[in-house]
């Protein structure tokens, strides 16, 4: 019984690295325009409308790996897509990325979950009660700018949270921090500096005060 679980994790591991490399081929040409918004933007429009596919795929792979943070890539969509469409795009392709994590954990367990975090990362995480009121819990942390998105998509997939609550949470709870982060894109793009400068600094301080909330939930969590 062990060696076929040990098998059937090897086999899960090669289909994981076999689609992240696929993704990555897919996607490259994207990653090394996305630190050069204006470059990025020339390649997706002479894309046309299937430019925003490899872009999806990038953020999707984002989320799915934790590879880097989200920002970078919602600054770079708001100048390429604009405000409306870029958020669409980003808060569409990231909930996929937090489906696809949050079932393969259901699935396969902690063993996923540490494919791709430590375990001193994954016990700094202690709110995970599913009730009522960790559900709003849940829903704030992702409104707010900063906290641990990626790995709670993991880890609240151990959980009974309910499938169709996570993407409500997923979904509409990251929609606020992507907006302002395109509209600061945008602005970028439109040479709008005051504007950028603005909205990042409401970002970093939304990102503050809320780790400063996040923070000492985790605490009391734990006590």
């Amino acid at each position: 019984m062990k060696k076929k679980r040990i098998i059937s994790i090897l086999i899960f591991v090669l289909v994981i690295a076999v689609m992240i490399g696929i993704t990555v081929w897919m996607i490259k040409p994207v990653a090394r325009l996305a630190d050069n918004p204006q470059q990025l933007k020339e390649a997706i429009q002479s894309m046309g409308v299937t430019g925003a596919i490899p872009f999806m795929l990038l953020l999707i792979l984002q989320v799915f790996a934790a590879i880097v943070p989200g920002g970078p890539f919602e600054i770079a969509a708001g100048y390429a897509f604009g405000v409306i469409p870029g958020t669409l795009i980003c808060d569409i392709a990231m909930t996929v990325g937090g489906i696809l994590t949050f079932m393969l954990t259901r699935k396969f367990g902690m063993s996923f979950v540490r494919l791709f975090f430590s375990d001193e990362q994954i016990s700094e995480i202690k709110i995970l009660k599913t009730t009522k009121k960790s559900r709003l819990i849940f829903f704030i942390i992702f409104l707010i700018p900063g906290t641990p998105k990626d790995i709670m998509s993991y880890l609240l997939g151990l959980t009974d949270l309910p499938l169709k609550d996570w993407i409500f949470i997923s979904f509409v709870g990251r929609l606020p921090a992507i907006l302002l982060s395109v509209i600061s894109g945008r602005a970028l793009s439109e040479q709008r500096y005051g504007i950028f400068i603005g909205v990042i600094a409401v970002i970093a301080l939304l990102t503050a005060i809320g780790m400063y909330w996040y923070n000492k939930k985790n605490k009391e969590d734990e006590s």
